[in-house]
């Protein structure tokens, strides 16, 4: 079965079920750089529990954002990941798991689920986005959007105990010859998000594969679709999303190792970490009844049925 042609819009982000996709829009960053003197905890490489532990307490990050002439907690999101961080195409709103948690960390701090200012950042600007990197206007004092935990991504942020548990895994339309992440892929134009996950392990084994790099996982889908790449390889989480946009797509062979997402910080700013590690201890608290089940079944049960809640150290 052909592939459906995406159809690629500016301005606002429009997913749809089966036919549609659309490429990055334009982030305007608006500089809110944190920086306190609250010491680092000693470096760990624990992917699922954080080197910092829950607590409700002011430190000197979130003093500084509730300081601010317009109090508000300043986040990086994804706006192009279906069931992820999306932009609803009939209400403009901005809509899915990741989104869901971004609220509940301001309602806890702030009172208020709306006291957010989104920014929407590429694969690739997560780490420079918290870090000030990102050109005049470019800090956010938190990512939530599907980042995983790595030992080296630890090296350049603080990272929240995990909050989903995902795993690499290929994408390829049905009937192709495709089998996995193995030599199939030899002379394969293998799509991938820069800085991603699956980035690094193609980097670090291709098979013989043409690196297809792109902004973000969604540009893959449109490359698949035009013809211009063979495969895709992300999260099996993010593939969910995809091939519910495209029913002539399919996951080749199985998920790899197991991966956990987490929520990112700057280095110092432990205080603000502390604070969403209370949040995601109090979101799945409840077991079915849990804040994180009710927006796991809403947004992501259907492609990735199963889950009973977040990954646990143990």
């Amino acid at each position: 079965m052909a592939m459906v042609v995406a159809c690629v819009l500016t301005g606002s982000l429009t997913l749809l079920p089966l036919s549609r996709s659309v490429g990055q829009d334009a982030a305007d960053f608006a500089q809110q750089r944190i920086s306190t003197a609250v010491p680092v905890v000693a470096e760990d490489c624990d992917l699922l529990e954080s080197a910092v532990r829950p607590s409700s307490a002011d430190g000197n990050a979130i003093k500084t954002i509730k300081a601010r002439k317009v109090p508000k907690l300043v986040v990086g999101i994804d706006q192009n990941s279906y069931g992820w961080g999306y932009r609803n195409p009939l209400t403009k709103e901005l809509e899915g798991f990741d989104i869901d948690l971004v609220r509940a960390i301001a309602e806890e701090i702030f009172g208020d689920p709306d006291a957010v200012t989104y920014r929407a950042v590429t694969t690739g600007q997560r780490v420079d986005a918290l870090n000030g990197r990102e050109g005049k206007d470019g800090s956010v004092d938190l990512v939530v959007r599907t980042m995983s935990i790595s030992c080296e991504r630890k090296k350049q942020v603080l990272f929240s105990d995990a909050y989903f548990e995902t795993g690499l895994q290929v994408l390829a339309p049905k009937g192709s010859a495709i089998t996995g992440y193995d030599r199939s892929l030899k002379d394969k134009r293998v799509c991938s998000a820069t800085g991603s996950s699956a980035d690094a392990k193609l980097k670090t084994e291709s098979y013989g594969a043409q690196r297809v790099l792109v902004p973000n996982q969604l540009d893959c889908l449109v490359r698949l679709q035009l013809g211009m790449a063979d495969a895709i390889m992300t999260d099996n989480s993010l593939a969910a999303g995809l091939m519910a946009q495209d029913p002539a797509i399919e996951r080749a062979g199985a998920q790899l190792p197991k991966e956990y997402y987490g929520v990112a910080a700057m280095k110092d700013n432990t205080d603000l970490i502390a604070r969403v590690n209370k949040v995601l201890r109090d979101y799945s608290a409840g077991g079915d009844n849990s804040r994180w089940t009710q927006s796991y079944r809403k947004w992501l049960a259907k492609g990735l049925p199963g889950l009973t809640g977040p990954p646990k150290a143990g």
